[in-house]
C-alpha cells in the first residue's frame, strides 16, 4: 500500500491575547441597531437569520427576523464605549470606577469582549 508522505497540515491552534495586547484592542459595535431602556441599559436588535432564505422564512410564519439582546450593566458601559475609538485598557477604567469592589472584572471584561466578537456583535 502506497501511503502519502507529505506531512498532515497541523492545525492552526488559536492563541489566546495575552493582557498587555487585549488592553491595546479597540472594540467597535457592529452596526446592529441598540438603544438604552429606563434603566439606561442597553437593548441591542440582532438578526436571527442573513440569508434571504431565512428572512424569507420569518415573513411567511410573520415573525420578526430580530431579537432583543439585553445587557447588564458592565455590558451596557463596554457596549456604549466600544466606538473603535476607546481602548479596553480605557474602558476598563471606567469599569473600576463604575464597579470599585468588583473582583475579577479585568477577566470579565476580557470574556465579554472577546464573545461579542465571536459572536459578531464587536469587531477589533
Amino acid at each position: 500500500m502506497l501511503r502519502n508522505k507529505k506531512k498532515k497540515k497541523e492545525k492552526q491552534r488559536y492563541r489566546l491575547p495575552t493582557v498587555e495586547e487585549m488592553l491595546q484592542v479597540r472594540p467597535k459595535r457592529v452596526d446592529f441597531e441598540w438603544s438604552t431602556n429606563k434603566d439606561d441599559l442597553v437593548e441591542i436588535k440582532v438578526p436571527k437569520f442573513q440569508s434571504n432564505f431565512g428572512k424569507s422564512f420569518c415573513k411567511v410564519i410573520k415573525k420578526d427576523n430580530k431579537f432583543t439582546a439585553n445587557m447588564d450593566k458592565a455590558g451596557s458601559i463596554i457596549w456604549k464605549n466600544s466606538d473603535g475609538k476607546t481602548t479596553v485598557k480605557e474602558i476598563r477604567e471606567i469599569l473600576k470606577k463604575e464597579f470599585p469592589d468588583e473582583e475579577n472584572m479585568d477577566q470579565r471584561l476580557f470574556l465579554f469582549v472577546q464573545q461579542m466578537g465571536v459572536l459578531g456583535y464587536l469587531t477589533y
